[in-house]
């Protein structure tokens, strides 16, 4: 038996209603159930049930991961086309929450944090047939309108 896909995340958050708007606000996640200090969230053209856990935990200093302990780095949410991570970028760099960018060749990345400071990304996958044309490893930075002059309106 081998794992097919990330099916949800789930994170532990100071204030799940407060980082269910934010999500719902710049990434479009909706609702599908909430109470007792958690919300649960579907991305709006995800078949899951839920794809994003948030549970309360009150007041908490953030997590040290990545510079004194080991632990998860980032969750990358995937789009259809460039065009939406051009959309994405507005509304994240909008939301103040956008703090990097970076062109893997395979995929085109934004970075940005959330009410809690935990990172996330957002990118578009190259199509499949070019994967070969790319070296493993890259990251440039991302020139988001040649990208979109490139592959507007290609969907993966």
């Amino acid at each position: 038996m081998a794992v097919r896909k990330l099916n949800h995340a789930v994170l532990w958050v100071r204030d799940a209603e407060r980082s269910a708007e934010f999500y719902a606000r710049v990434l479009g996640f909706e609702v599908t159930a909430s109470g007792r200090g958690a919300v649960f969230m579907r991305a709006a053209e995800s078949l899951n049930d839920h794809d994003l856990g948030l549970f309360s935990v009150g007041a908490a200093s953030a997590a040290p991961a990545g510079s004194r302990t080991v632990g998860l780095y980032h969750l990358a949410w995937q789009v259809s086309t460039i065009d939406e991570l051009v959309r994405l970028h507005r509304v994240l760099s909008d939301s103040g929450s956008l703090v990097g960018m970076s062109d893997h060749g395979v995929s085109k990345s934004l970075y940005a944090l959330d009410p809690d400071g935990i990172e996330f990304e957002v990118m578009w996958a190259t199509p499949p047939s070019e994967w070969a044309t790319f070296h493993g490893g890259l990251v440039a930075p991302l020139d988001l309108a040649a990208e979109q002059a490139r592959w507007s309106g290609i969907e993966t």
